[in-house]
């Protein structure tokens, strides 16, 4: 009997022994992980030789669903009292995302603004925004044209009720925001504070970096021509004290010698109320400026020929005025003993609008990732 109970014993011990090994395997079945809600983050990196962005990402962290949100409201009508225009209606891709051959902007029911639509790229690294530096914040930027009367002429509120009552019957394409910012945000609340994140991330990630002169300063000794180098040394001689750095901008606001136009538009006077900066106007980064025609504020420029004149006070053109002269211009334009202007000749203004074209990003206006997603508008 005593021996019956030791096999047994002994059975049990090696049963036991088997199960704990076939458990304890080399290659153990992995545990499924917590279930989340969290969306997917993508990794976000600044262009090489580029500064750190102004933009504080910590406050409003990207995420593939945030972004796309975005890219959906950033080319809906339904920002619009109309619906028909969006916020790419006036930012065209193929030209850099300004409102290309259109001198100033064009809005709902087809009313004119007062100033030529800027470029939007590389918005992380502004300090302000507009031509006169009204905003300070990304985020601020996209009510601004929302409830301007000529330019989108509806009402933040009314928009978020137009996006929390999509899909809509009967529409074309259906978009459902509710569900869109569900998977951006974690919840189908629609407010304002979350719009306009998600068009900052998807303006975010707008970023212009790969033009030929990039891969010229990364090593490519093929990248520009002979001229268009020539262009380069002219182009910091002459014109970098303005559009300096890599973003090829100060951020400063100037008066460039443009005879005030018929509205008489004041510039950053009409922010500040400060008489040194009437006639001032943001300086523009020159990035993708050979795709972004006409220039200066109020697009009276049709070609860079005609800005090269402008800025070396040659009025060979009958388009182009001399610079005018009032306290507020600019000490570089305006030399005690000289010609007002920047002494560039003929082939050096060629020289100088070669290089500016290799400033142009053709995979930047040709990503997908930043294209019309086909939504057309909502109603």
């Amino acid at each position: 009997m005593k021996k019956i109970c030791m096999l047994c014993g002994v059975f049990l011990f090696l049963s036991g022994l088997l199960s704990s090994c076939e458990k304890g395997t080399d290659n153990p079945e992995p545990e499924p992980g917590p279930v989340t809600n969290e969306p997917a983050s993508p990794e976000w990196k600044k262009p090489e030789n580029f500064p750190d962005p102004v933009y504080d990402l910590s406050k409003n962290p990207l995420t593939e669903d945030g972004i796309e949100l975005g890219r959906f409201l950033f080319y809906d009508g339904i920002l619009s009292r109309t619906d028909k225009i969006g916020c790419g209606t006036c930012h065209q891709q193929q030209a850099a995302f300004t409102h290309h051959g259109h001198d100033i902007s064009h809005g709902v029911d087809d009313l004119l603004g007062t100033r030529n639509t800027p470029a939007i790229q590389n918005l992380a690294w502004n300090t302000s925004f507009f031509w006169d530096g009204g905003v300070h914040d990304m985020d601020l930027v996209p009510p601004v044209p929302m409830e301007n009367q000529v330019e989108m002429g509806e009402k933040m509120g009314n928009v978020i009720e137009k996006l929390k009552k999509t899909p809509v019957a009967g529409a074309a394409k259906q978009v459902n925001y509710p569900k869109m910012f569900k998977a951006a945000f974690g919840t189908e609340e629609i407010t304002s504070e979350r719009l306009v994140k998600a068009l900052s991330q998807f303006m975010m990630t707008m970023v212009s970096s790969n033009s030929r002169y990039d891969y010229h300063l990364r090593g490519d000794a093929a990248a520009l021509t002979t001229q268009e180098k020539e262009g380069l040394t002219l182009f910091q001689q002459k014109c970098a004290s303005c559009h300096n750095g890599i973003l090829f901008t100060d951020d400063s606001f100037r008066n460039n010698g443009l005879i005030p136009n018929k509205i008489n538009d004041q510039g950053r006077y009409a922010i500040t109320l400060n008489e040194a900066d009437r006639l001032k106007f943001k300086v523009p980064s020159l990035r993708n400026v050979g795709l972004t025609a006409p220039y200066m504020h109020d697009g009276r420029f049709n070609t860079l020929q005609e800005v090269l004149d402008h800025y070396a006070n040659d009025q060979n053109s009958s388009s182009i005025d001399s610079i005018y002269v009032s306290s507020s211009l600019d000490p570089l334009l305006n030399i005690t003993g000289q010609k007002r202007g920047i002494s560039l000749t003929a082939q050096q203004k060629k020289s100088i609008i070669a290089f500016l074209k290799t400033l142009d990003d053709k995979q930047f206006i040709t990503d997908k990732r930043f294209s019309d997603p086909g939504i057309g508008t909502s109603f």
